[in-house]
């Protein structure tokens, strides 16, 4: 049986296209095998391809590394180390931010002949002009953590990206439940990624309710262009200078940008007073909240994903449709291309500052890089080592 995600379109406030609430697809058969850490663990290079895959070369290109060390530091070894178990080589790049770079990569593994093309798009144009060139090519294609809007591969894999902007919202509702009236900016993502709409729609169910009656008040609510972290915290401190220096309250849409605010709060001397949310429960996240500069984080375990991705792509590279529907029990509607996508949506969590030893006793982020110094008697009082 599969679960229905539902996704509208409309327009929102910014004139972004907006997208309505995704349900979780939850995989049952997947295990979480936690390893390595939430930050870059290499020198960010762009290549990697592993050896000794008997059964042929599955792709897969990466968006970038400036904003996020996801990429490197999770995604790239967890999806080699998941493919290569199942007897593949996985040809990883990373397309550094650049458009031309990831067609570039794009044209070289279709020519190649890979089994399978997972792609974790920059945005959606790029993302579905690479899907069509795969599938005229005969190369199945798996949108991997952002849906390409209009495009046309069959499947996709995520966390349920609503859900991660529900955790946020709901971060800073109980963080200023004691604040009636508190100011509120809402620092988000690039506009040109559908995931940044998922999470500002998964805030706006938790926040609107109570902008609408005034319990909280919204300030601003900007997107930041290529989820760049200087120009979050540019942003941010244009919009707080405006404000009169005032604020109680920011929903920052990654730990990236959650760090550019945490920066003008210091300048500001409201560091520690102002909660700040944030995502993807990087190890500088994770500081921040233990010095309670950031108020909490979502934790995705990448495991889950590039396990999930890697069972369906061999799958694919195998022709077992059959295996491929059973494990991608979750759809999700894109109504640009007029389609339904056969999803696998995992779910994510909240992680404030007595959970934190959570995604250090999985194995995301060793207690040596978040402790020590400052931070070494928070670490003792929470058991984290």
């Amino acid at each position: 049986m599969r679960t229905k995600s539902q996704v509208s379109f409309g327009k929102n406030r910014h004139g972004r296209a907006r997208v309505g609430a995704l349900a979780v697809g939850l995989v049952g058969v997947l295990a979480l095998t936690a390893c390595g850490a939430n930050s870059s663990r290499n020198d960010g290079g762009s290549e990697t391809k592993s050896g000794g895959g008997k059964n042929g070369t599955i792709g897969v290109i990466l968006p970038e590394t400036a904003t996020s060390a996801r990429w490197e530091g999770f995604d790239k070894p967890m999806l080699e180390k998941a493919l290569s178990a199942q007897g593949f080589d996985a040809d990883v790049q990373n397309a550094q931010g650049e458009v031309q770079k990831f067609t570039t990569l794009a044209d070289g593994m279709i020519a190649k002949g890979v089994k399978v093309l997972i792609i974790a798009a920059i945005n959606s144009e790029v993302g579905g002009a690479v899907a069509a060139k795969a599938k005229k090519a005969g190369i199945p294609t798996i949108d991997y953590d952002r849906l390409n809007l209009g495009g046309s591969s069959d499947y996709y894999v995520s966390f349920d990206n609503v859900r991660v902007g529900q955790l946020q919202g709901q971060g800073l509702a109980d963080a200023l439940k004691d604040k009636p009236g508190g100011q509120v900016i809402e620092i988000e993502g690039a506009p040109t990624d559908n995931n940044a709409t998922l999470f500002h729609d998964g805030q706006r169910k938790v926040l609107q309710p109570l902008y609408d009656s005034g319990a909280l008040k919204l300030v601003q609510s900007q997107p930041i262009d290529g989820w760049n972290n200087q120009k979050g915290g540019t942003t941010f401190e244009q919009i707080l200078t405006t404000n009169v220096g005032k604020v109680d309250g920011v929903v920052a849409a990654n730990d990236g940008l959650a760090g550019a605010v945490i920066t003008v709060l210091k300048k500001n001397g409201l560091n520690g007073k102002v909660p700040v949310t944030g995502q993807d429960a990087t190890a500088e996240g994770l500081k921040a909240i233990l010095r309670g500069d950031q108020y909490m984080t979502v934790f995705k375990p990448i495991q889950q994903e590039a396990d999930a991705v890697a069972k369906l792509a061999v799958a694919l590279a195998n022709n077992d449709k059959a295996a491929a529907d059973a494990l991608a029990t979750g759809v999700s509607q894109d109504a640009k291309g007029k389609r339904e996508v056969r999803s696998v949506l995992l779910e994510p969590f909240t992680i404030t500052r007595p959970t934190v030893k959570r995604v250090v006793a999985e194995g995301y982020v060793p207690a040596r890089e978040i402790c020590g110094g400052d931070l070494q008697a928070a670490c003792t009082e929470l058991g984290i080592s």
